[in-house]
């Protein structure tokens, strides 16, 4: 239990002695600094409880609390606003507790398994601009669960499956027909034949195959024959789409990487396959499924909804599966491999229709039970400064890789020459681009659209991810100075500034669990740089190294160390990495 909820807690206990019994007391952060630091509202609700006047109420609690050497400053405003005031020994006692443990000012929340759907790239095709956002929430989202108690598995959900990949195949066998993957005589290992084609061929081979088959029927055709053949396991054609998956794979992985994105499932839409006869005789035994000119679909339309509702198709009149199938079957697979008590999916908000389909045809075949928790985390796009789609000064779609790029061109201007050696700018200066595109895509409410101003992004001061770094560097660095110098406790927190740290430190507890709660990660990004900015305007209105009062030395350093903490935790959570200088 964090000390914010152990002091709202001893206040209730307080309330209840006055002879008032509350049961959610709610302790909150004052609007009036000058009448006190937190404010305690519920002489209201307990008036009507009580019928006697709040302002009454709020004086017999108000007596209790004077004595009690923790607070100060005890007033009532208005019609029964209790404010209060903890005291500088308080308060520096709370500090010096959370400095020893961080776990202190931390809410657990009752252990959950989670599988956390994020990140969707599609086998042979580029990472664009779009991806990132799926990888950033979802990234830091599984963090967050993770530091608040949850066991949380990360899926990459690789889109590897259907005719896209066949119509790859597809090329590659009219470019390179002489492969063994395309001689039925060929009775070798596929393992040991050499292919001739990077991840960078294929992001080329796609397109291409794409254009042909809107322009040629026949080669639409066989396009067709090939994915059947690839998703019927028949040899050769089976073989290289596994190749063809393994060389995109491997290269998805290293740009996540490099977004400090790591997944513990590898898992794709093709996995799903085994599932698919299961899953439609689950449907077929639950006498759910409706024929429809040739397709079978599932009618998910609900009394009460207020929109149109279509019904979800299940299989199409080729006989082949939908997507809302493959999506299915995926849960199907989660519930039997990880039987998790929560499925989250972090996607594109434009996709709400379909999971609310896929989530009402679960729910209708039961294929997960009641208590498991199915949700959708939809979030806006990332647009240019003419609030469009951001894309390459020529028009087209931006791939990731070069929106990284853009990116680092940009905070290598910035790198300080006399503090970074030559041979490391590179480097600093892509941990600094990721923290600047990561922390701006972060900052904004996910549900909305945000537009991404590299320059803005990028700057070392402001609201942004380089400030966050820089920032946290120099705390470090006053750290190292001060080795030889006392950090055991905080005796004093009596400097204005320095209080409204400590104040914010107590309120990191509610800020997370409200997060997690509303699965966005705006208020830490909110937060965090809050936190930053008031150290750095205590840094500036103190001069910590050579104050003579050692007392209040020790106490100035040991707040450093406990904000530089709180920054590695949070900054942590938000997967930005914080270099050694910059």
């Amino acid at each position: 239990m964090s000390i914010i909820k152990e002091l709202t807690a001893s206040l209730k206990e307080i309330v209840n002695n006055a002879g008032y019994e509350v049961e959610n007391l709610i302790l909150q952060p004052s609007g009036r600094k000058d009448l006190g630091q937190f404010q305690i509202n519920d002489a209201m609700p307990l008036a009507k409880k009580y019928g006697k006047a709040p302002r009454m109420i709020a004086e017999d609690i108000a007596k209790l609390l004077e004595q009690d050497n923790r607070f100060t400053n005890i007033n009532i405003a208005g019609p029964g606003f209790i404010n209060i005031t903890l005291t500088d020994e308080y308060l520096s006692e709370l500090m010096n507790k959370i400095s020893e443990d961080l776990n202190t000012n931390i809410d657990k929340e009752q252990p959950k398994k989670i599988v956390l759907d994020y990140g969707g790239a599609n086998v042979a095709k580029a990472l664009h601009v779009g991806h990132l956002r799926s990888a950033n929430i979802g990234e830091a989202l599984k963090r967050l669960a993770r530091l608040l108690g949850h066991e949380v598995l990360g899926d990459a959900h690789l889109g590897d499956y259907g005719r896209p990949l066949g119509l790859v195949v597809l090329e590659l066998k009219h470019m390179y027909p002489e492969l063994p993957y395309f001689d039925e005589s060929y009775e070798g290992d596929y393992s040991e034949v050499e292919l001739p084609i990077t991840n960078a061929d294929l992001e080329k081979i796609y397109p291409l195959a794409s254009t042909k088959a809107k322009e040629d029927e026949a080669y639409l055709e066989e396009g067709r024959e090939v994915t059947a053949k690839i998703q019927s396991y028949e040899r050769g054609y089976y073989d290289l789409w596994k190749r063809v998956v393994e060389i995109s794979k491997a290269d998805i992985d290293k740009t996540y990487k490099e977004l400090n994105v790591d997944f513990e499932l590898w898992l794709g839409e093709s996995d799903s396959a085994e599932y698919f006869e299961e899953l439609i005789k689950i449907f077929e035994d639950k006498n759910i499924i409706v024929e429809s000119e040739g397709a079978k679909i599932v009618e998910v339309i609900k009394e009460d909804d207020k929109a149109p509702m279509p019904p979800l198709l299940l299989v199409k009149s080729n006989g082949s599966v939908s997507y809302e199938t493959t999506d299915l079957a995926t849960i199907l697979q989660r519930k039997k491999d990880y039987n998790p008590d929560e499925i989250w999916y972090c996607v594109d908000g434009r996709q709400d229709l379909h999971f609310e389909q896929v989530f009402r045809a679960a729910r209708k075949a039961e294929l997960v039970d009641e208590n498991v928790v199915l949700d959708f985390i939809g979030f806006g796009t990332m647009n240019g400064k003419d609030g469009k789609p951001f894309k390459t000064r020529d028009g087209g779609v931006m791939t990731l890789k070069s929106l990284i790029e853009l990116v680092n061109e940009e905070t290598l201007k910035r790198i300080n020459p006399e503090t970074v050696p030559e041979e490391e700018r590179a480097e600093v200066a892509k941990t600094v681009a990721i923290a600047a595109l990561k922390y701006a895509d972060l900052l904004p409410y996910r549900g909305t659209d945000y537009i991404f101003e590299v320059e803005k992004f990028a700057d070392l001061e402001g609201k942004t991810g380089p400030y966050l770094l820089y920032s946290t560097i120099r705390m470090k660095s006053l750290l190292n100075k001060a080795k030889e110098l006392k950090q055991e406790k905080i005796h004093t927190l009596k400097g204005e500034t320095e209080t409204e740290i400590a104040l914010t430190i107590l309120n990191l507890p509610i800020v997370l669990t409200r997060s997690l709660e509303t699965k966005t990660l705006n208020d830490i990004a909110e937060y965090v740089y809050k936190l930053t900015s008031l150290y750095n305007k205590f840094y500036a209105e103190n001069k910590v190294l050579v104050e003579e009062n050692k007392e209040l030395q020790e106490s100035w350093l040991v707040l450093t160390k406990l904000v530089y903490d709180i920054n590695n935790v949070l900054l942590d959570v938000l997967g930005l990495k914080v270099p050694e200088k910059m």
